[in-house]
């Protein structure tokens, strides 16, 4: 069977989705009306570079409309990420607005992923000092703008989702209007404590709203970006580049490999899990990903299981009906050949 999508006129001009079944359709019916063909959406990209949202920052710029980019606390304080997303945009030389949001969670203090990254957040590349200026300090305004003035807009955050979770919670009405949200965080088991992921454990109540939203969800979990990984042969392969945006992401990565092999069991990965591109690949590359629809609920109170992404995988009809998509599985050669590739594009 086929299924039809319709438009409506918003304003003079303007024309939207209308998905199958309204709100509900547009969550519940996406596997079946995405095709595999690679495709260029339109991405608000919120992150807090970090190495692997570094390398999000270039996929985005080669294979998506990227509208802007905002900044978070998270892998270092929001002041350190919001330097280095005007540093990765000098880096590839792009002509998009960086929004600095929010310094610290909804509720809890405020905390970083130095153990990772390294004091800076980017730790292990000599990089220049950016030249173009911060466009803003409300990311949160940002992201409500853009996604009520422009139409099937993705929302893409890759660190803690304190500023997506403000947006929805200042204007609900965009909800409705963005064609989705596509995340890096939880899975069935944690990294930041036995249970939680960093991101989701950063800050669960910013969580918890953003997984409660009610549209199109797709959720990169370390059940998938543990199958990608920065192997030596992969971060050699992006060495052999020329130009200096190459010679940057082969320091940064062999540092970052470096520092992640350090803190798991000897043989158990071959290099850093690369989290967070792959929030942008299930959107630009989706035949590389298999999926699975569930429900997943965010652990807020546990005094052990704080930031834990609880996932409905029962195998009965009383389960909860699904509320994200989870990918399950990545094509980890072409999903990196699609990294080099970006890379070369703008080393230079």
């Amino acid at each position: 069977t086929s299924t039809r999508l319709t438009t409506t006129g918003l304003r003079a001009g303007t024309m939207k989705t209308v998905w199958p079944g309204g709100q509900r359709g547009r969550r519940t019916g996406m596997l079946g009306l995405m095709s595999d063909e690679p495709r260029s959406p339109r991405i608000l990209l919120d992150c807090d570079p970090g190495h692997d949202d570094a390398m999000a920052i270039v996929a985005a710029a080669r294979y998506a409309d990227l509208l802007g980019i905002t900044t978070v606390a998270g892998n270092a304080p929001l002041e350190r990420t919001t330097y280095n997303a005007r540093v990765m945009r000098d880096l590839l030389g792009l002509d998009v607005p960086v929004h600095a949001g929010s310094p610290r969670p909804l509720v809890a203090e405020a905390q970083f992923g130095a153990f990772v990254h390294g004091e800076s957040g980017l730790d292990g590349a000599d990089l220049p000092t950016p030249t173009t200026p911060l466009d803003g300090t409300d990311a949160v305004a940002f992201i409500v703008d853009i996604c009520r003035t422009t139409d099937d807009v993705w929302l893409v955050p890759v660190g803690p989702l304190t500023n997506i979770a403000l947006a929805l919670r200042a204007a609900p009405d965009i909800a409705e209007r963005i064609a989705g949200i596509s995340l890096m965080g939880g899975g069935t088991f944690g990294n930041r404590t036995s249970t939680g992921e960093f991101n989701i454990w950063a800050d669960p109540e910013a969580a918890a709203i953003v997984f409660g939203y009610g549209g199109r969800l797709v959720v990169a979990s370390l059940d998938v970006t543990h199958q990608f990984q920065a192997t030596p042969e992969r971060i050699d392969r992006i060495a052999a580049l020329p130009g200096t945006l190459a010679a940057v992401f082969a320091d940064l990565f062999g540092f970052f490999s470096d520092n992640y092999l350090s803190r798991h069991d000897p043989g158990s990965l071959r290099g850093a899990a690369v989290h967070d591109p792959l929030a942008v690949l299930a959107l630009t590359h989706p035949h590389l990903f298999g999926r699975v629809d569930r429900h997943v609920s965010i652990e807020t109170r546990g005094e052990i299981t704080r930031g834990m992404t609880v996932i409905d995988q029962r195998h009965v009809l009383a389960r909860q009906p699904a509320n994200c998509e989870m990918l399950t599985t990545v094509d980890a050669e072409a999903g990196f050949d699609l990294l080099v590739d970006a890379v070369a594009h703008f080393s230079r």
